[in-house]
């Protein structure tokens, strides 16, 4: 990269941050984003297209992970399935995601190979070909994805119409693959409509992480994604979701061997990291709940009681649209959904009642802070990080400062959102009734290319 160094002195280096990482943004908006970690010689690119499932509209849904298959189908100057053989050629790795928010591309390389992955992306930025006869193949790869991920997957069923019933109007009511039938007659012409209108400069920003010199990346950026030409983005409208009035409950009848309960509670979303105070309460509630071995519900339900074979809790403080806190289990072998349920109301009043111990709470937050440790030992994990943060609307500046406020998280702010939050008026009940196993060889619920 040595070669590189002329341009560094270029008027459109306009260099934001005076310490790691390092930011800066091109003429044509792109925003470029340099964390420089010189543990180990290789470097991860991660393009994040500030677009994702919650965009598209019904009757199309599926379109935004269906371009990221597309994405992988060549260029001008590079042939249907080329980008990954390169990518693997240069002794690296790559994969893509699509989620609710956001849309990713990742290629994790040795540092010397970084230029030819920016070329690769910054290729396919602007001159993706969208072929029919790519796309009439492709289309059917997405359907049986479907099929594999969730219609032969019971709980990824029951999840998929839980979530259905519980957002009413907001987009996350929908599944991000898409419901079959909008798969079914989606075009090329779908694909190539969502690419041109999203997949521009300005709509996008690039983290690269590893044993690199931020200078040197953004004269890389310059020359590979300069030239790439940014466009006003299509307006987007806010839909909000309105306040749920009453306790809501949906059942799915599908082969499978164990029943599964699904609580799910709305709650809060993290959108001021400085002002806001509930949404690491509740984050701190998941660890305390289920973070580790001897967490309470692992604890109490499945090992004392024996009331649950399995018990589990999610919740994500962070996402463009509102947030849920998830219970999820399966009872065990003579005890009923009606049971477990029962339980887990009982250990819920029992932290509104309560509350939480200071040892649970030390506990937890050493488990929090271990997970934060571990993960900026990952090249791929720190630009995970800054990326997610980023594509909800929180600045990457920030991720310390979140550890610091959980850090400060008490007892009494983790009881006060328990209650606050945990009411029948705000909860949708999911539950997946077993039929009887048809004979069939169950396909595993494993990814394909993902």
């Amino acid at each position: 990269m040595q070669q590189l160094l002329p341009f560094l002195l270029a008027p459109w280096l306009l260099t934001a941050a005076h310490a790691n990482p390092y930011e800066t943004t091109l003429q044509n908006g792109l925003r470029v984003i340099v964390k420089e970690d010189h543990r180990a010689p290789t470097a991860v690119q991660m393009v994040w297209y500030r677009i994702g499932s919650m965009d598209e509209i019904d009757g199309g849904s599926g379109v935004a992970h269906v371009l990221e298959h597309m994405m992988f189908k060549g260029t001008p100057s590079v042939g249907p399935g080329e980008f990954n053989k390169r990518v693997a050629a240069a002794g690296g790795r790559d994969n893509a995601f699509t989620s609710r928010d956001y849309t990713a591309y990742f290629q994790q390389v040795p540092k010397e190979k970084l230029d030819d992955v920016m070329q690769l992306e910054a290729d396919r930025m602007r001159h993706l070909n969208v072929d029919a006869k790519e796309f009439a193949q492709e289309i059917k790869v997405v359907m049986e994805e479907r099929r594999m991920r969730t219609d032969d997957n019971p709980q990824a069923k029951l999840f998929e119409q839980m979530n259905a019933v519980a957002f009413q109007a907001h987009p996350y009511r929908r599944p991000i693959i898409g419901w079959m039938n909008d798969l079914e007659t989606m075009t090329a012409a779908d694909a190539k409509a969502w690419y041109d209108t999203w997949y521009v400069p300005n709509n996008a920003y690039v983290v690269v992480t590893g044993d690199v010199e931020h200078k040197a990346v953004f004269a890389l950026a310059e020359k590979y994604y300069g030239g790439l030409e940014g466009r006003p983005l299509a307006p987007r409208r806010q839909q909000i979701e309105p306040a749920q009035e009453g306790p809501r409950q949906v059942t799915v009848k599908a082969p499978a061997e164990l029943p599964v309960l699904i609580m799910a509670y709305k709650a809060p979303i993290l959108r001021d990291v400085d002002q806001d105070s509930e949404p690491y309460a509740l984050e701190m509630l998941t660890s305390i709940l289920d973070g580790h071995d001897a967490a309470r519900f692992n604890k109490k339900l499945v090992r004392e009681d024996k009331v649950a074979l399995s018990i589990g809790v999610g919740y994500d403080n962070t996402a463009r649209g509102p947030g849920m806190f998830y219970f999820s289990g399966s009872p065990s072998e003579g005890r009923t959904v009606g049971d477990l349920e029962a339980a887990l109301r009982a250990e819920i009043a029992r932290v509104q009642k309560d509350g939480v111990s200071e040892q649970e709470l030390k506990r937890a937050k050493a488990q929090l802070v271990a997970g934060q440790v571990y993960k900026m030992d990952s090249m791929f994990g720190q630009a995970m990080e800054i990326g997610q943060i980023e594509s909800v609307g929180l600045p990457y500046q920030k991720i310390d400062r979140m550890l610091e406020k959980l850090q400060k998280v008490s007892a009494a702010e983790v009881q006060a959102v328990a209650r606050k939050y945990f009411t029948d008026d705000t909860l949708t009940i999911g539950i997946l009734d077993p039929q009887p196993l048809d004979g069939k060889v169950r396909r595993p619920a494993t990814a394909t290319r993902h």
